[in-house]
């Protein structure tokens, strides 16, 4: 799988960095017009590169040859996550920005990203897009799905969804935890090296899977700020999302329930596929239910459960959603009358 790192620059009045990445295969098959392109967006406190052991396994399965063609796959950073954070550090101190970041600012940041034909050469309107988003990924994905103009998707897959049919009632407890939990983590290390050995301890971080610990290292942890002072400088590290901006997209009042007209019109004009995880840490089994309950009028074009794995499934078990998403194109393939909407 190769890869490439691609940064739209601040333009048209939108004072942002975006950083994407875009992965490939050197396989011929893979060139067709009608080859898939996914656009796969992450969850609150991660980033883009985290959904690389899950590709590796995609592209692996799909390198056996069969029906399943992909021409390539994008990864993007919400604008305060990963390495787009440390570019959009001041901006993100600004009143628009600053406590006020939101599922929906990463829907248009994505939004942004392609229709920036001028920068990275590609008119996505013209291809065949498969949307992959899990939890505030999975949220802006949905809420990406009717954006003007409009981004024609073929299909969209969605990983443990933060969202609640229910109103927030549902989500009130979980919120309240998670906005704890990212004031109270920690968030600055002397070294690397004691960084990965505070993840490999923490009870949430100790279950991913090894390469997405590395992978957290490299990309979720940035030098401190206080490192680019020229006398007296602090040489460690802290998170690239500060705690402030992962509380402030857990405080989003409407991400949860907003989109769910979006999906609802999604699950009804092309495959909407879900996954989620059997152990109910985060989301609870109510609203799991909810999102799935047949009386709502939503069909989903398959329903996944991974029984080993809670809330974090591309950190826990990326080779199965590997796995799962490979089947879930492998099926949107077979589909009657299968067209690009």
């Amino acid at each position: 799988m190769l890869s490439e790192t691609i940064t739209v620059p601040p333009h048209s009045g939108y004072p942002l960095s975006l950083t994407a990445k875009r992965y490939w295969s050197s396989s011929p098959a893979s060139q067709g017009s009608d080859a898939l392109t996914l656009l796969c967006l992450h969850g609150t406190s991660f980033h883009k590169e985290t959904w690389e052991p899950t590709l590796e396994k995609i592209f692996g399965l799909a390198s056996f040859g069969g029906p399943v063609r992909i021409r390539e796959a994008w990864t993007l950073d919400c604008p305060n996550h990963g390495a787009s954070a440390v570019l959009n550090e001041t901006v993100l101190q600004t009143p628009e920005f600053y406590l006020n970041f939101s599922c929906e600012k990463y829907a248009q940041a994505a939004h942004r990203f392609l229709l920036s034909k001028s920068v990275h050469g590609i008119d996505f309107r013209t291809r065949n897009l498969v949307g992959v988003g899990h939890s505030l990924g999975g949220v802006a994905m949905t809420m990406l799905q009717y954006m003007s103009p409009s981004i024609p998707f073929s299909s969209m897959i969605l990983v443990e969804p933060l969202l609640s049919p229910a109103g927030t009632h549902d989500i009130k407890k979980l919120r309240s935890i998670l906005i704890k939990g990212a004031y109270e983590r920690r968030d600055v290390w002397p070294d690397l090296t004691t960084a990965m050995v505070s993840l490999k301890r923490r009870d949430r971080t100790k279950k991913w899977d090894p390469r997405i610990q590395q992978l957290f290292i490299q990309h979720a942890i940035r030098p401190h700020p206080a490192s680019y002072h020229v006398e007296n400088p602090y040489n460690g590290f802290s998170l690239a999302c500060t705690r402030d901006q992962e509380a402030a997209m857990y405080r989003d009042p409407e991400g949860a329930t907003k989109p769910i007209g979006d999906l609802n019109k999604a699950c009804a004009s092309r495959p909407v596929h879900i996954v989620l995880g059997g152990i109910h840490d985060f989301l609870p089994k109510r609203v799991h239910e909810a999102i799935i309950d047949p009386s709502s009028g939503r069909r989903f074009a398959s329903i996944t459960t991974i029984p080993e794995s809670g809330h974090l499934v591309p950190q826990e078990q990326p080779d199965k959603l590997g796995e799962i998403i490979f089947n879930a194109l492998l099926s949107n393939e077979t589909l009657p009358g299968r067209s690009k909407l």
